[in-house]
């Protein structure tokens, strides 16, 4: 498939949230309690898994920001759809990476998240940043500050944020307040 070129639909913009919004909300797997007390966990991995619902979800993200020229997934779950967001697009894709992962040189952002706090790294050379538009991707959007570091690692690093798109939010937990001036696109919010 040839850069920025997606499978043409009839459908429209709104039938085709719909129908992924319907894929995401039967599929989700809810967990109670985990990873810690009082945390409600969305396993994302039978959407994942399911070849209709997977393909739904890549086809709306890549629609979420077709300009950009590079697609960034935050580990882990991201990285499917930053990969197959990718693929749709004909960019590249980079691993936003859980601190220790990589190599040095990085750049690293510490963040809070609902039950704790870790570090984000992408590498600080080998990949030429400057001017770059990114289209950042996470599965989940609860409080926030997982996507908020990923973005400014893109933007210390001289990237432009074109858009951010999550596949689930959780409305209660605020995150969509720690966002940046970007477009942030979510499937369901919950």
């Amino acid at each position: 498939m040839s850069k920025h070129t997606m499978l043409e639909t009839t459908e429209s913009a709104e039938e085709k949230l719909a129908r992924t919004a319907d894929v995401v909300r039967t599929l989700t797997r809810w967990h109670d309690d985990f990873p810690s007390p009082g945390v409600r966990f969305a396993d994302l991995t039978p959407v994942f898994a399911d070849a209709e619902g997977f393909h739904a979800v890549i086809e709306f993200l890549a629609a979420c920001a077709p300009e950009a020229d590079l697609v960034a997934g935050v580990d882990a779950r991201g990285f499917l759809l930053g990969a197959g967001v990718a693929a749709a697009l004909g960019t590249g894709v980079v691993a936003v990476r859980k601190g220790g992962k990589l190599p040095p040189p990085v750049l690293s952002r510490e963040y809070t998240l609902e039950y704790g706090s870790a570090a984000l790294e992408i590498p600080a050379d080998g990949i030429d940043l400057s001017g770059r538009h990114v289209l950042l991707l996470d599965d989940v959007l609860a409080t926030g500050g997982t996507l908020a570091a990923a973005a400014e690692l893109f933007r210390s690093a001289g990237a432009t944020i074109a858009a951010a798109a999550v596949v689930l939010e959780i409305d209660a937990l605020g995150g969509r307040s720690r966002q940046g001036d970007y477009s942030l696109t979510s499937i369901v919010r919950v």
